[in-house]
């Protein structure tokens, strides 16, 4: 199967990638969950639902922004390989 296929199939998924819970990245991650929780037990009301409110539309962002790298990544490396491709021997001299 070629890289289009597996892509295809769903064999290729980088959003599904693991990371390592002790590393500096999990560890920030375990507080903010821990901190969410916390703070959401704790407000009621009004309160409650703004904190809500600010942590979706926080998600939110993070989202949109991941797309956005993604995206100027992908054509980044398309970049990269369309100029890798071409037969412009001369030049490379």
């Amino acid at each position: 199967m070629n890289i289009l296929e597996e892509f295809y199939f769903g064999n290729i998924d980088p959003n599904t990638q693991s990371f390592d819970s002790s590393s500096s990245y999990g560890q920030a991650m375990q507080i903010i969950a821990d901190r969410e929780e916390k703070l959401s037990a704790l407000l009621e009301g009004k309160e409650k639902q703004l904190f809500l409110d600010f942590c979706n539309a926080w998600s939110e962002i993070n989202g949109a922004t991941a797309v956005s790298k993604f995206i100027i990544g992908f054509k980044l490396g398309s970049q990269f390989t369309a100029e890798a491709l071409k037969e412009d021997w001369n030049n490379d001299l």
